[in-house]
């Protein structure tokens, strides 16, 4: 089976059914997406398929369509994402366990939405947990990372 990961290409063979999750993590030692809860709720394992935020814990790699990005893959090879960027000047992360998913969502969510309201913010980041309970600085960070979207 072939499937694109942060650009490059992967023949990986493995059960069809295999969730896309162990298939970056243990297959090709994509090690971003974190397992979490495995039922798709906690939101550590999101990842992007063409542009769009899925749990990689419930998908099977069957039913992938499209070109994946990690965490990894998010900014370039010579600069972060503005979410990453804007991570690091909130300092959002402390264990830094479902980050990764965190800005994975939030990356999504902003390509959608320019100029996010709390609201909006919390609807969008509110099905992705963090244990350490980071919520104010996630909201902090996707509010400068939306404003450094619009001003590039």
């Amino acid at each position: 089976m072939r499937i694109v990961v942060n650009g490059a290409d992967h023949d990986v063979d493995v059960d069809p059914e295999m969730p896309l999750l162990w298939v970056l993590r243990d297959v090709l030692g994509i090690t971003g997406p974190k397992f979490g809860c495995g039922i798709a709720y906690c939101g550590a394992c999101t990842v992007h398929i063409d542009a769009q935020p899925v749990r990689s814990c419930s998908l099977q790699i069957q039913d992938v369509d499209g070109p994946i990005t990690t965490i990894e893959g998010l900014g370039s090879s010579d600069a972060l994402h503005p979410v990453q960027e804007a991570w690091q000047e909130h300092q959002v992360a402390q264990c830094g366990y479902c980050q990764a998913g965190q800005i994975m969502t939030a990356a999504a969510f902003l390509a959608e939405v320019a100029d996010p309201t709390d609201e909006d913010i919390d609807a969008a980041m509110g099905n992705n947990l963090c244990r350490c309970g980071t919520y104010p600085r996630i909201r902090a960070a996707v509010k400068t990372a939306a404003q450094k979207m619009r001003d590039a």
